[in-house]
């Protein structure tokens, strides 16, 4: 029996499609819950959308209710779908998911179909303490910029950014920063992104971090420190960002050496 297509779910863009393949080797749970976290992933199936109950997706899809339940497991698992009682199943949200690359929070959220957007908690000049200086290559006590966002996607908040500029680079406006991402006002400013040095750790939410994410005190955060290099070797940015691992995750491609 080959593929047969299926709506499942009203999408933001009308039914979604899925398909299941029973030729293949690939279990038949797997194949629908990486299609379901596909299709939430990229926001077409957007938080608070319905999927109905097993019985139901099940007689949709024309597969078992043991295979329909495990596939909502393992997605139930990874906090994108709840179940409800007397509702069914309904998406919570989706984890973004993102490459280490020299790339902003916005362009892949944006790329990911997460509908960024930019809260604006600080935009001011301040003096380099021990550790800014140090990672721009500056003295201590030297005025730089300072900015402080919230990011978020979806309209739940995914991060706290907070980065550092030497001062004079660049002119941040607040508008500009609530519209598009910082790399990208750089971009525009002619400054060449050229490379990153970057550290990336875990540690437990304080109260003020969980108030501001929409966790509870001592939920696991991602933390992220980067140093971004001009193409002449300047440092131009240096970045201290915590975000929320319930909805965000580092991808690592990893080679063999030869």
């Amino acid at each position: 029996m080959g593929k047969r297509d299926t709506e499942q779910a009203l999408g933001a863009d009308g039914p979604v499609q899925f398909s299941v393949d029973r030729s293949s080797p690939v279990p038949l749970y797997f194949q629908l819950s990486q299609q379901l976290e596909a299709a939430i992933e990229h926001g077409k199936l957007a938080p608070g959308s319905l999927l109905g109950n097993e019985i139901e997706l099940a007689g949709r899809l024309g597969l078992s209710r043991p295979t329909v339940r495990q596939a909502i497991q393992s997605l139930v698992d990874k906090g994108l779908l709840v179940r409800r009682r007397g509702i069914g199943t309904q998406v919570v949200h989706s984890q973004v998911k993102r490459p280490l690359e020299l790339s902003s929070l916005y362009d892949d959220l944006e790329a990911a179909g997460q509908k960024p957007a930019t809260r604006v908690l600080l935009n001011t000049t301040t003096e380099a303490d021990a550790e800014v200086a140090a990672a721009l290559g500056i003295a201590e006590g030297a005025e730089v910029a300072l900015v402080e966002r919230l990011r978020l996607a979806h309209g739940e908040p995914v991060a706290h950014l907070r980065n550092h500029l030497p001062a004079g680079l660049i002119e941040l406006r607040t508008a500009e920063l609530e519209e598009t991402g910082l790399y990208r006002l750089m971009r525009s400013a002619g400054i060449t992104l050229h490379s990153a040095r970057q550290a990336v750790g875990a540690r437990a939410a304080t109260v003020e971090e969980g108030a501001r994410l929409e966790e509870p005190e001592g939920a696991p955060l991602l933390t992220m420190q980067r140093t971004t290099f001009d193409d002449t070797g300047r440092a131009v940015e240096f970045g201290s960002h915590v975000y929320r691992a319930s909805r965000y995750a580092f991808e690592f491609q990893l080679l063999v050496r030869p």
